[in-house]
């Protein structure tokens, strides 16, 4: 849904086309790198969101037409502290645009209480897109939600597989420990996680909001999107593979600038 914040940014930027960028920026952790989307625990830049170049994923940098230029910072296991870091970078180069997918590693914390708190959370992303516009004041920036974790459990807890691979590899273990138990305690558990990541996204949502108009965010998409295991990599059975990176790039792009002129590949 749609936030009365996220309505006040829409219309504040109105329907005025901006020139296509010559750099952007991918910033983020090991969703936006490409994580586990072609191999085997390595990251995969060309499948990423937004800024890959493979054709079959419709990045928003192929979607904006853009033949070079795009610059992947995201890094597997950055957490929100990172991302000033990131930035950093991406004022260093000059990008026109910036997108922003971040949050997942401050909820996949080693146990539930050690999740980033929420203030601090939102005061680190406050703080990154401060830095981003004195350093680039005419870039525009994507800022996309966190995907609801709960919902990966739901879809693979039926699955031995998906279970081994979550236990085994201590996956996300605030959201995913014991997948297989039925336990109030580990219901309620899951459920005070989700309202972490959907605090988060509000966080993220309020942050570019004041940004101002150059600022977009997902309205709540990539959290809202019903993913399945056909999107998820199996080689962990947590990152998106090629058919979900695409996926993010479809429900981000839609919510995002009036690029002129912007190029459509074929579906």
């Amino acid at each position: 849904m749609i936030t009365p914040l996220a309505a006040a940014a829409v219309l504040a930027a109105g329907s005025v086309t901006v020139p296509v960028p010559q750099v952007m920026a991918a910033l983020g952790d090991s969703i936006t790198s490409g994580f586990n989307a072609c191999g085997w625990y390595v990251s995969c830049p060309s499948r990423s969101w937004a800024a890959g170049d493979e054709a079959g994923i419709r990045s928003h940098f192929t979607r904006l037409g853009m033949r070079s230029g795009n610059l992947n910072f995201a890094q597997p296991g950055a957490t929100s502290a990172d991302l000033r870091r990131q930035v950093g970078q991406a004022v260093k180069a000059g990008a026109e645009y910036v997108t922003i997918l971040m949050g997942a590693n401050d909820v996949c914390a080693g146990t539930e209480k050690t999740m980033t708190p929420v203030e601090v959370f939102g005061r680190r992303v406050e703080q990154a897109l401060g830095e981003l516009k004195e350093g680039l004041p005419q870039a525009r920036v994507f800022v996309a939600t966190i995907p609801d974790l709960r919902r990966l459990w739901q879809a693979g807890k039926d699955s031995a597989i998906a279970r081994t691979f979550w236990t085994l590899g201590r996956i996300c273990r605030p959201m995913l420990a014991a997948p297989g138990s039925k336990a109030r305690k580990d219901a309620q558990r899951r459920a005070r996680v989700r309202e972490r990541v959907i605090d988060y996204n509000q966080a993220l949502e309020r942050a570019c909001a004041g940004y101002g108009p150059n600022c977009r965010s997902d309205g709540g998409a990539v959290f809202s999107f019903p993913y399945t295991l056909d999107h998820i990599s199996k080689w962990d059975f947590f990152h998106p593979n090629a058919a979900g990176q695409r996926a993010v790039a479809e429900q981000t792009f839609k919510h995002g600038f009036d690029w002129s002129p912007v190029f459509q590949p074929n579906s």
